[in-house]
């Protein structure tokens, strides 16, 4: 490692921990503002709990060994919480150095809440997807940094930004050109994206200049059009990007629109452009922070998605928390941008990912740690899932950033974590490491495979009286069906919930199929006279088979709703119909 630009120890030199550490565990503080915008009171979600830091990543990237090293030097400190904003690719668990991590710390009592990945909107994104851990995904908050682009016919693009230097000058327009129109050295396609040495000063000198999103970083985009002479900077996103925006704290003025947007602006200069009286022009305007957005939460277009690649009998990610425009602690010594050549100095900064919507979670369940201290890690989590709620500030069904649709179970998984209902739940499914080895030896793992995960001895005889890897006790539901031509296909999953609420209660059942089943659950009424009793039931799922193409598979959701009419028990279902090839 470069020791003059990173550091043997835990301090920080990226920002990245900073940022995710006060998000759960950060004091009061006030003011805090990054540059004026998202000014207030700042705190993370557990200010009173103590905070340990352990160094998995470098420049040079997250190694397994240190990933471990970490959850083992963790569990040996006697943490009751382990916050993982780490992710890589989808592998079975017995080759996923986080999913073994985690699992010791599981075992040992430890919750571990760890992020789903920025991998979305395409489905099948999710990472860190072990039934041992919570998945956490992204949603926005009702708080924006609206930055509009006027254009010189009239038409004003909505934008997003957290600029904060001199600004433009007010009512004034600007030369405006296409990053890719003005390539150095004729390679259009590194122009368009801004990449390091690809524009021509001649051609954005004094101009604000569009670029295209991807390959190298937002602000970096705005460090290279700086150099080069730019003004001004807009950066637009591509197709597969949609309409999901992220403000950046950029070098210059600059600001993010979305696909849609960017479209309008490249036809608006190409159209410009060819008329000889008129030139293309512009300006961006900026407005600083709004609050009481509608609607929100949305799910953030970069959170990973649904259905889980390793095992879909366990829906993931678990639960959303907020993850976009996220303001948070910055360390002292990096620019807001993240760019080595920023000078600017602040002690807050505003940041986006599933890595700043996982440790809202892990500041939770430190809270719920306390206040039910006798509570499993897999307690913490079904309190936190089948309280969550999936209808936003409006009233209606929580909608998707990237396609402006209702979003599904597969974005959300049980919902967006509501803190007040998790204290108390009424009902937990709870798990113990005895169940995790059942379920991975339904999984068809080898017992050697098992054991490379539990580190210990392993038995699976006890697997097959749980049945299939669907009936971990798990909140949520998961039904996976192969069409082999099969007409009628049905099967069953069995639950068994922990009292936990007021000791004599009756808990009755509202059953919503996903469309095209039946759902039975048997019994349709719990009664429980004591608190820590547990009971179980059992649910019916047929279904008929749809037509659909070789590797083809469909998911419809629906839900399963346990009430004693002061607590409210929720757990998604959903059917996944999959053709073989």
């Amino acid at each position: 490692m470069n020791e003059s630009m990173e550091y043997r120890s835990p301090r920080d030199s990226d920002g990245h921990g900073t940022h995710t550490a006060s998000i759960a565990a950060g004091r009061y503080v006030f003011p805090a503002s990054i540059l004026g915008y998202a000014r207030g009171v700042a705190a993370g979600m557990a200010p009173k709990a103590r905070l340990a830091a352990y160094k998995v990543c470098w420049n040079s990237g997250c190694y397994d060994s240190d990933i471990l090293a970490a959850f083992d030097a963790a569990v040996a400190d006697g943490v009751d919480v382990i916050s993982l904003s780490v992710g890589g690719a989808v592998v079975p668990y017995y080759l996923d150095a986080i999913a073994i991590g985690a699992f010791g710390a599981a075992d040992r009592g430890i919750f571990v809440s760890a992020s789903a990945g920025n991998g979305g909107p395409g489905g099948l994104t999710v990472t860190n997807v072990a039934p041992w851990v919570i998945t956490v995904g992204a949603g926005t908050i009702d708080r924006d940094f609206p930055a509009h682009v006027k254009l010189g016919n009239g038409k004003a693009i909505s934008g997003v930004s957290v600029y904060g230097g001199p600004g433009l000058a007010p009512g004034k327009l600007y030369p405006l050109v296409y990053a890719g129109s003005g390539s150095q050295g004729g390679d259009g396609y590194s122009s368009s994206l801004c990449l390091e040495g690809s524009l021509d000063p001649n051609f954005v000198k004094g101009k604000i200049v569009l670029c295209d999103r991807g390959t190298n970083s937002r602000t970096a985009k705005g460090e290279v059009v700086r150099k080069a002479g730019g003004i001004g900077m807009i950066l637009a996103n591509g197709v597969f990007d949609g309409e999901g925006l992220v403000a950046d704290c950029h070098v210059l003025p600059a600001t993010a629109v979305g696909a849609s947007g960017g479209d309008d602006i490249r036809k608006y200069i190409s159209v410009a452009s060819s008329k000889s009286k008129s030139s293309p022009s512009a300006t961006i305007v900026f407005k600083g922070t709004k609050l009481g957005v509608k609607p929100a939460p949305v799910v953030a277009t970069f959170s990973a998605r649904g259905p889980n690649p390793e095992s879909p009998e366990i829906l993931k990610p678990d639960v959303i928390a907020p993850g976009l425009n996220i303001l948070a602690a910055w360390p002292d010594r990096l620019g807001p941008s993240g760019i080595l050549s920023d000078k600017r100095r602040t002690e807050f900064n505003i940041l986006s990912g599933t890595s700043m919507a996982c440790p809202h979670v892990s500041g939770l369940a430190a809270l719920l740690k306390a206040a039910h201290p006798e509570w499993s890690p897999a307690a913490i989590r079904s309190a936190l899932m089948t309280t969550a709620y999936t209808v936003d500030n409006r009233g209606e069904s929580m909608l998707d950033e990237s396609t402006g649709n209702s979003s599904t179970v597969l974005d959300f998984g049980a919902g967006h974590v509501h803190p007040q209902k998790a204290m108390d739940p009424g009902l937990i499914y709870d798990l113990t490491s005895y169940d995790y080895v059942d379920f991975l030896c339904n999984l068809n793992y080898t017992v050697n495979n098992v054991k490379i995960v539990t580190r210990k001895a392993a038995d699976c005889s006890g697997a097959r009286r749980a049945g299939h890897a669907g009936n971990l006790n798990y909140p949520s539901l998961s039904a996976v069906f192969q069409q082999y031509g099969k007409h009628r296909m049905s099967t069953h999953f069995i639950r068994t919930v922990t009292n936990v609420g007021d000791p004599t209660s009756v808990y009755k059942v509202t059953i919503t199929p996903p469309s095209g089943t039946v759902v039975k659950v048997q019994p349709e009424k719990l009664v429980f006279r004591r608190v820590g009793q547990k009971l179980n039931f059992l649910v019916r799922v047929e279904t008929r088979a749809v037509g659909l193409s070789p590797g083809g598979s469909s998911t419809k959701s629906g839900s399963i709703v346990w009430s004693d009419g002061k607590h409210t028990v929720a757990s998604p279902i959903v059917v996944n119909m999959q053709q073989p090839l």
